[in-house]
């Protein structure tokens, strides 16, 4: 047992080293957990996402995934333009008052919350960078037993900080009891989005 400490461990660490980022996933989650709109079921799904991908790199699928050319393109260019939406739908609600106070409201259907859920998981590129590509090729410094702990870690990493930022968001309501900070939470969302769908496109282009 005290062998698969060290490459769990590892697996925990990396796993959290890439998904401790402000990413789409992590906007989204954020803004449900403020909402306290279906936030159990949302940081399941995203950390159920994380541990199919996470498996199917370390079982070899990122291998095949890196010299699928076609793939590469309709996922790169298919994660820009859902991002590139939903910044401009976080604009909306931004600038519109209408919109702002049905954000406040309640974080809509559960259906429309586990669609744009699984949207941000399948349909952003950087996603099967880090879980598929690089957490699948790293894992291939073990072997056997040690790599099955590696993966199971950097799994882990993903429940714990799903949950934690789902729930932990309820700590911040104080703060966005008022308008304004909802206004610049979509504007950071706007920003993070458009970022994120820009730098897919640059990514296209140069390749």
């Amino acid at each position: 047992m005290p062998e698969f400490i060290a490459p769990a461990f590892s697996g925990f660490l990396l796993g959290g080293s890439l998904i401790i980022a402000i990413g789409a996933q992590n906007a989204f989650i954020l803004r449900q957990g403020l909402l306290r709109s279906h936030v159990f079921l949302l940081c399941l799904v995203c950390a159920l996402s994380d541990a199919m991908l996470i498996a199917l790199g370390v079982a070899g699928l990122g291998t095949v995934i890196a010299g699928n050319e076609v793939l590469l393109a309709i996922v790169t260019l298919g994660g820009a333009a859902f991002l590139a939406v939903y910044a401009l739908l976080a604009l909306r609600r931004a600038f519109h008052p209408e919109a702002l106070k049905a954000a406040t409201d309640g974080g809509g259907s559960l259906k429309a919350a586990l669609a744009t859920c699984l949207a941000f998981t399948f349909l952003n590129p950087h996603v099967y960078l880090d879980t598929v590509l690089l957490v699948g090729g790293l894992s291939a410094q073990f072997e056997g037993s040690a790599r099955l702990a590696f993966a199971v870690g950097a799994m882990s990493s993903s429940f714990v900080w799903f949950f934690a930022l789902g729930y932990g968001a309820r700590l911040l309501e104080p703060l966005f009891a008022r308008p304004a900070a909802w206004r610049i939470l979509d504007l950071l969302i706007a920003l993070i989005m458009g970022g994120l769908a820009l730098s897919l496109l640059y990514r296209f282009m140069s390749s």
